[in-house]
C-alpha cells in the first residue's frame, strides 16, 4: 500500500487536483442523496385483502380465508400463512424472507386466487408494500355543504393537481364512502307484467357493452365493426327493455296461472345470494316431459338463471301454460332508478370536525423532504381554486422529523468533528498537524457520500449516524500518519525521504487496522429479516468511510505534510550525524505486527523523538508504576480482572432492553375498542368524548379521528383492526415531553364511563412491525380455544411491566342465525339454500355490476322495496313457494346468537391471539414477565400458547446480532493469526473484548437508556475498535523483544510508549462520539444515541484494562515461555559443556 504514497509524493499536483474535485463531487453527492426516516424495505409479505359485505366472520373464514389459505401454500418460497376473518373482511397474509422476488410470488398468488370458486359478491385485491407506499403527507380536508360534492371538487381540481408536482405518484382521497345506483323493483307491478327481479338483472346484463364484431374493408379502408353502446346516464337504465325473466309467463287458464307462480318463485329464487339455487317450481303445471324437465333443472341449476330457464321449457312445453308474446317493458315503468350516498362505514374527522382525508405518496425515486414542502407551498394555491372554500391541515407530515433529525445527526456530528480535533490538538500541541490530520475527516465523508450515491443508497437516520459514528474512527490513520512523519522528520533528513519512510513503515500497519474495523461488519450482510434490512445501509456505509479514511492517510496526508510540516530545530549541541542516525533508528524495527490497526510508528526512537515530549513523559510516569504492579503481580490483577467480569455478569439482569426503541415522533396512536356490534353512530358518540380528553391535553396540536375502516388498502392488509374500533391519531408538540402528555392521556381516558378497551402506541412502533407481545393460543376445537384464551388473558391481565391486555376472543358480536327447518322447506319445493338467497337479497342489494356515468365508475344494486329492518319484519318476510307466500317463520327460526368479532388461523390452524402492551421503559423484563406468566398456565388437554409478536422479533434480532459478534471476532482472530503468526498471541488480545461489555453495560444501566438493536450493532463495533488497541501494545512490545529485551523490560517499554496513541485515538473516538451519546439536539436519539453510548463506555473499561490487564496476561504466558527457553537453553549449554569436556578428555 506504500506505492500509493510514493505516487502520491510523485504527483502532488495531481494529489491536490483529485482532493479538490473528491470535495466537489462529494459535496454534490450529499446534498443530492434523497432524504428519508428510515432505508426503504420492500415488506417480505402478500397480503390478499377480501371483501365479502354482510358475512359473518364465521361466513367470511369458511367461504374466503380458508379457501384463499389453503390454495397459496403452492406458492414457492411461502414461509408461513395467517389469515384473519371478521365481518365482511378477510386478510389473509403470505409471509417470505426478506429479499424474495414479491413480484413473481405476487403473480403465482394471483393465479392461484383467480382458480377458486369465490362467492360473486367476494372482491379480491392482492396488496404488497413498503416504506415507499406510506403516506408522505396526510391532508384532512374541511367544508362546509355537502360532502360528495366535496369529494366531486377535489377529484376535479385538487387531486390531479397535486398529482402533477414533482415527485408526488398518488393522492387519494378518503372518507367518502362513495355513490351508487340503487334500482328499487315494484314487486307487485313486475308480477303483473309476468317479471321477476332477474329480469330486471338480466337487462343489466344483456345491455351495455361493447362486442367487437371484427373488420370491413370498403372502398380501401378497412372499418372496424363494434355493436351496442355503453349506458351513460339514468334514463338509459330507465329505459332498458324488460323480457320476460325464465319461468315466467301467462296463460288464460288455471293451469297458467299457477306456473305463473311457479315463474314468481322462480325469479325470487334467481334474486338471491350468488351461487344460490333457483326455486324447483318452474314450470311445475306443464304436463309430460315439460314437468319432468323443468323439475330435474330447476333442483340442478347453480343460479336462478339456469333454473329460470328449466322451468321456461318445462312451461312452454307444457301446452296449457305456454307464455304469449307481449310488448317489451322498460325498467323505469316497473323501478325506481336513482343516485345514493354508499353505506356509510367509517367516519373521519379532525379536531372534532368531519373531514376527508388525502393521502399523498411519493415516487420511489423522489425525496421525502423536497416531496413534502413543494405539496405545502402549493396548498394555498390549489385550496383557493377548490370551491366551496375547504381548509386543507396537515395532519401527518414526515418532512419535520426527517428534516430534525438529519440536521440533528449533522449537528452532533460537527460537534464531534470539533471535540475530536481538540483532542489531536491537545496531544500533538501542533496547529500545522491538527489540521492535516483533521482535514482527513470531512473528506472520508465526502468520499463515502459518493459511494452512498452509487450504491443507492439515501440519507437517512440510518446512514447518517453511520457517518457521525465514523468520524471518531477516520481520523486513526491520519494520527498514525502524521505522528510517524513527525518523528522521521529530523534536520538534515531529506523530506520527501523522511515523509516516504515514515509512511512506509507504517502502510502495513494502517492498512491491516482498517481491514480489522471493517471486518467486524462482514456478519451484518447475513443478518436476517427486518434488523438486516435496517442495518446493512449502516455498516456499508461505515465500511465506505474507513476504506476512504485509509486511502486518504496514504495519499492526500503524505503530501500536506509534505507541504506543511518542517523539522524540528536542530540543537546547537546535537551531533548532526546522530540526529540523522536518530531519524533513521526510528524507522529500524520492522512491523511485521502492524498490521491489524497497530500505530507502530518507529517507537524504537529515542524518549525524545516527539516534539511534545513533555506531555509524553508526564503520561508515562503516571502509568509507569501501575504498569510495573501489574506486571510484578500478574496474578492478583487477573484475580481482580475476574472479579470485573464477574461483576459484569452480575449486572446483566438490571440492564433494561428493547427492540429498536421509540422513534421519538411527535405523534402517537389511541386505538379505543368498543363493545362489538356497537353502530357506527354510538362509536361516534363515545369518540367525541375522547376527542375532548386529548384536546383538553397540554401539548395536543392535532387530533384526526378515524371511526370504523378508513379504507386504505395497506392499512387492512398490514395493520387491521377491530370492527368496533376508534382510531386517534395525536400530534404533538414537537418539544413536549411525550412521556408526560401520553402518561396524562392515559389517565383521563381511564376515567371516562362506558370508554371500552384503550391501547396506546408511539410513532415508532417497530417500523413496520409490532410494538406490542403477542401471545399466540391454539386448541383443538373452537369451544377449547376459547376456553384457553379466557385463561390466558385473565393471566396477562395485570402482569408486570405491562399496561394492558386484550384478545381477539374477548367478545363476541351479536348476530341473526336464520335456522332452516329442512323438511318444512322441502315440502314446499325450497332448499336451504334457496331460502338463504331469498333473506339475502331482502335484507341487502344485491350487486349487479357497474356502470359509468358522468366519468365516475358507480357500482348498481338492486335492492328490496321494503326491507326488514326488526327481527320481526325478518320472520315475517314473504318466502314465495309453488303453493303462494309464506312468512320465513313456517320454513325457519330466526335468533340472536353470539359469535367471535374475528377469526384467526396460522397456516390454516385456528388460533386466538392475546395481545399485551408492554411499558415502554423495559420490554426484556415485560417479555420475561409475560413468558413466566405463561409458564405458569394449565391449559386444557391439547390446548398451547406461545410468545410472539415484538417478543419474537426482540429474541430473533438479539440471537442474529450475537452471532453475528461471535464470528465478527472469529474473524478477527484470523487476520491476527496471519498478521502475528502466533495461535496464541491473537487469544491474549482478544481477552480485551469480554472488558468492553462491562463499560458498555455499566453506562446503560448508569443512563437507564434500554439495550436494543442500535446497543448491540454498538458491541460489534467494540470487537475491532478494542482488538486494534490490544494490538497497538503488543505489536511494540514483540518489535522490543525481536530486539533482545526480556518480557517484563519489552513490557514496560512497549506499553509506555505505546500509552500516548493509544488514549489518543480512544479520546478522539470518545469525544467525537459524546455529543451524539449526550442527545445534545434531542432529535435523533433512539438509534445515534445507544450506540454511541455503547461505545464510549466499551472504549473507556476496555482502553484501562488494556493498559493494565493485557500486560499482566501477556507476562504471564509469555514471562513461563520465555522462562522455559531460558531452561532449555541452560540444558542445551550445559550439555555442550559436557560434550565439550570428554572430547577433551578423549583427546588427552
Amino acid at each position: 500500500m506504500h506505492l500509493l504514497s510514493v505516487f502520491s509524493l510523485r504527483n502532488r499536483a495531481l494529489i491536490a487536483l483529485v482532493t479538490i474535485v473528491v470535495a466537489v463531487f462529494g459535496g454534490v453527492a450529499l446534498t443530492n442523496l434523497k432524504q428519508e426516516l428510515i432505508p426503504s424495505v420492500q415488506f417480505p409479505q402478500v397480503a390478499i385483502v377480501s371483501a365479502y359485505p354482510g358475512a359473518t366472520p364465521e361466513v367470511v373464514s369458511n367461504d374466503v380465508s380458508t379457501k384463499i389459505e389453503q390454495a397459496i401454500q403452492v406458492v414457492p418460497d411461502l414461509e408461513s400463512t395467517s389469515a384473519t376473518s371478521s365481518t365482511g373482511q378477510s386478510v389473509v397474509s403470505a409471509s417470505f424472507d426478506y429479499g424474495s422476488n414479491l413480484a413473481s410470488a405476487e403473480d403465482k398468488i394471483q393465479t392461484a386466487v383467480n382458480a377458486l370458486s369465490l362467492p360473486d359478491t367476494v372482491q379480491t385485491q392482492i396488496v404488497t408494500g413498503s416504506f415507499d407506499d406510506l403516506p408522505v403527507l396526510q391532508l384532512a380536508v374541511t367544508a362546509s355543504g355537502n360532502q360528495e360534492q366535496l369529494v366531486d371538487r377535489l377529484n376535479a381540481t385538487a387531486v390531479p393537481d397535486l398529482e402533477k408536482l414533482d415527485g408526488v405518484r398518488q393522492a387519494d382521497v378518503f372518507g367518502n364512502p362513495g355513490r351508487r345506483v340503487v334500482i328499487t323493483p315494484d314487486t307487485d307491478e313486475l308480477a303483473a307484467r309476468g317479471l321477476t327481479t332477474q329480469s330486471v338483472s338480466d337487462a343489466l346484463d344483456d345491455n351495455g357493452t361493447l362486442i367487437p364484431g371484427g373488420t370491413i374493408t370498403e372502398d380501401g379502408k378497412t372499418l372496424s365493426v363494434q355493436t351496442g353502446q355503453r349506458i351513460a346516464s339514468l334514463d338509459d337504465i330507465r329505459g332498458l327493455p324488460l323480457t320476460a325473466s325464465s319461468g315466467s309467463g301467462s296463460s288464460s287458464s288455471g293451469a297458467g296461472s299457477e306456473s305463473a307462480a311457479g315463474g314468481a318463485a322462480t325469479g325470487s329464487g334467481a334474486a338471491g345470494a350468488p351461487g344460490s339455487t333457483g326455486s324447483t317450481t318452474g314450470g311445475a303445471t306443464g304436463s309430460g316431459d315439460g314437468t319432468a324437465g323443468g323439475s330435474a333443472a330447476g333442483q340442478t341449476g347453480t343460479d336462478g338463471t339456469a333454473t329460470g330457464g328449466a322451468g321456461t321449457d318445462g312451461t312452454a312445453t307444457g301446452g296449457a301454460g305456454a307464455s304469449t308474446a307481449s310488448t317489451p317493458t322498460a325498467l323505469g315503468d316497473v323501478a325506481t332508478v336513482r343516485i345514493e350516498e354508499s353505506p356509510r362505514t367509517s367516519i373521519s374527522r379532525v379536531d372534532g370536525k368531519t373531514a376527508l382525508t388525502v393521502a399523498i405518496t411519493k415516487t420511489q425515486e423522489a425525496n421525502t423532504v423536497d416531496v413534502s414542502e413543494t405539496v405545502k407551498d402549493a396548498l394555498p394555491g390549489i385550496e383557493a381554486k377548490v370551491a366551496g372554500d375547504p381548509q386543507f391541515t396537515v395532519v401527518f407530515d414526515q418532512a419535520p422529523y426527517i428534516q430534525q433529525s438529519i440536521d440533528s445527526l449533522a449537528e452532533e456530528g460537527l460537534l464531534g468533528l470539533g471535540f475530536a480535533v481538540v483532542v489531536i490538538l491537545v496531544f500533538l500541541l501542533s496547529w500545522r498537524s491538527t489540521l492535516v490530520t483533521a482535514i482527513s475527516i470531512p473528506t472520508s465523508v465526502l468520499l463515502a457520500a459518493i459511494g452512498m450515491q452509487a450504491a443507492g443508497y439515501t440519507l437517512n437516520i440510518i446512514t447518517l449516524a453511520a457517518l457521525t459514528i465514523a468520524i471518531g474512527r477516520v481520523v486513526d490513520d491520519s494520527i498514525v500518519v502524521i505522528e510517524n512523519i513527525k518523528r522521521h522528520l529530523q534536520p538534515g533528513v531529506d523530506r520527501g525521504r523522511a515523509v516516504l519512510d515514515a509512511v512506509r513503515e507504517v502502510a502495513g500497519a494502517v492498512t491491516a487496522s482498517t481491514l480489522t474495523t471493517v471486518a467486524v461488519f462482514l456478519p451484518v450482510a447475513f443478518v436476517a429479516e427486518l434488523v438486516g434490512e435496517l442495518f446493512r445501509p449502516f455498516a456499508l456505509t461505515v465500511t465506505m468511510a474507513l476504506i476512504a479514511s485509509l486511502f486518504v492517510s496514504l495519499t492526500i496526508v503524505p503530501v500536506l505534510a509534505y507541504w506543511w510540516l518542517r523539522a524540528p530545530r536542530a540543537d546547537r549541541n546535537a551531533d548532526p550525524a546522530a540526529t540523522r542516525a536518530d531519524a533513521a533508528g526510528a524507522g529500524s524495527v520492522s512491523t511485521d505486527a502492524a498490521g491489524a490497526g497497530s500505530a507502530s510508528t518507529g517507537a524504537l526512537a529515542s524518549a525524545d523523538d516527539l516534539h511534545d515530549a513533555g506531555t509524553s513523559d508526564r503520561l508515562r510516569r503516571g502509568y509507569l508504576p501501575v504498569l510495573r504492579w501489574a506486571v510484578g503481580r500478574p496474578a492478583l490483577v487477573l484475580a481482580l480482572a475476574v472479579l470485573v467480569l464477574g461483576g459484569t455478569g452480575a449486572a446483566v439482569p438490571f440492564v433494561k432492553t428493547n427492540y429498536l426503541g421509540d422513534s421519538g415522533q411527535n405523534t402517537f396512536t389511541v386505538t379505543q375498542d368498543l363493545e362489538p356490534g356497537t353502530s357506527l353512530d354510538e362509536q361516534s358518540d363515545a369518540a367525541r368524548e375522547v376527542e375532548g380528553v386529548l384536546r383538553d391535553v397540554s401539548g395536543v396540536e392535532t387530533v384526526q379521528t378515524t371511526i370504523g375502516s378508513s379504507g386504505q388498502s395497506i392499512q387492512a392488509a398490514f395493520g387491521g383492526g377491530a370492527s368496533a374500533s376508534v382510531q386517534y391519531n395525536v400530534t404533538t408538540d414537537a418539544e413536549a415531553d411525550q412521556n408526560t402528555i401520553q402518561s396524562t392521556v392515559r389517565d383521563r381516558i381511564e376515567q371516562l364511563d362506558g370508554a371500552g378497551e384503550v391501547t396506546m402506541s408511539s410513532g415508532g412502533g417497530g417500523f413496520g412491525g409490532s410494538s406490542d407481545i403477542e401471545v399466540d393460543v391454539t386448541a383443538p376445537t373452537q369451544a377449547e380455544l376459547e376456553t384457553a384464551a379466557a385463561e390466558v388473558l385473565d393471566e396477562m391481565r395485570g402482569v408486570e411491566g405491562t399496561t394492558g391486555a386484550t384478545s381477539n376472543l374477548s367478545a363476541a358480536v351479536p348476530y341473526l342465525a336464520v335456522q332452516v327447518d329442512r323438511s318444512a322447506a322441502a315440502e314446499r319445493g325450497l332448499t336451504e339454500t334457496q331460502v338463504g338467497g331469498i333473506v339475502a337479497a331482502a335484507v341487502s342489494p344485491r350487486d349487479t355490476g357497474s356502470v359509468e356515468i358522468d366519468d365516475a365508475t358507480l357500482d348498481v344494486y338492486i335492492a328490496d322495496p321494503e326491507p326488514p329492518t326488526t327481527i320481526e319484519a325478518l320472520e315475517s318476510l314473504s318466502i314465495p313457494t309453488a303453493s303462494g307466500e309464506v312468512p320465513l317463520t313456517d320454513v325457519a327460526t330466526v335468533e340472536q346468537s353470539d359469535g367471535p368479532t374475528t377469526i384467526t388461523t396460522s397456516d390454516a390452524v385456528r388460533t386466538a391471539t392475546i395481545t399485551v402492551t408492554p411499558d415502554s421503559t423495559n420490554l426484556g423484563a415485560a417479555v420475561q414477565n409475560v413468558t413466566q406468566a405463561v409458564d405458569r398456565l394449565d391449559l386444557p388437554q391439547g390446548a398451547s400458547a406461545s410468545i410472539g409478536g415484538v417478543a419474537s422479533s426482540q429474541s430473533s434480532a438479539f440471537s442474529q446480532l450475537l452471532l453475528a459478534i461471535l464470528v465478527a471476532i472469529l474473524i478477527v482472530y484470523v487476520i491476527m493469526v496471519a498478521t502475528f503468526r502466533s495461535l496464541l498471541q491473537p487469544l491474549l488480545l482478544l481477552a480485551s473484548v469480554p472488558f468492553a461489555a462491562t463499560g458498555a453495560l455499566l453506562l446503560q444501566i448508569v443512563t437507564g437508556i434500554p439495550l436494543g438493536v442500535a446497543s448491540i450493532i454498538g458491541l460489534l463495533m467494540l470487537v475491532g475498535i478494542v482488538v486494534t488497541n490490544a494490538i497497538v501494545l503488543i505489536d511494540l512490545v514483540n518489535q522490543y523483544r525481536r530486539r533482545g529485551l526480556r518480557v517484563r523490560d519489552a513490557l514496560i517499554e512497549g506499553a509506555t510508549r505505546r500509552l500516548r496513541p493509544i488514549l489518543m485515538t480512544a479520546l478522539a473516538t470518545i469525544f467525537a462520539l459524546l455529543p451524539m451519546a449526550m442527545g445534545l439536539t434531542g432529535k435523533s436519539g433512539f438509534i445515534s444515541q445507544p450506540l454511541a453510548l455503547v461505545v464510549i463506555g466499551g472504549l473507556v473499561s476496555s482502553t484501562l484494562l488494556t493498559l493494565v490487564v493485557l500486560p499482566a496476561l501477556y507476562s504471564v504466558v509469555e514471562g513461563f515461555r520465555e522462562r522455559r527457553a531460558d531452561r532449555r537453553a541452560a540444558r542445551d549449554a550445559a550439555a555442550a559443556g559436557d560434550a565439550g569436556g570428554d572430547r577433551t578428555v578423549a583427546a588427552g
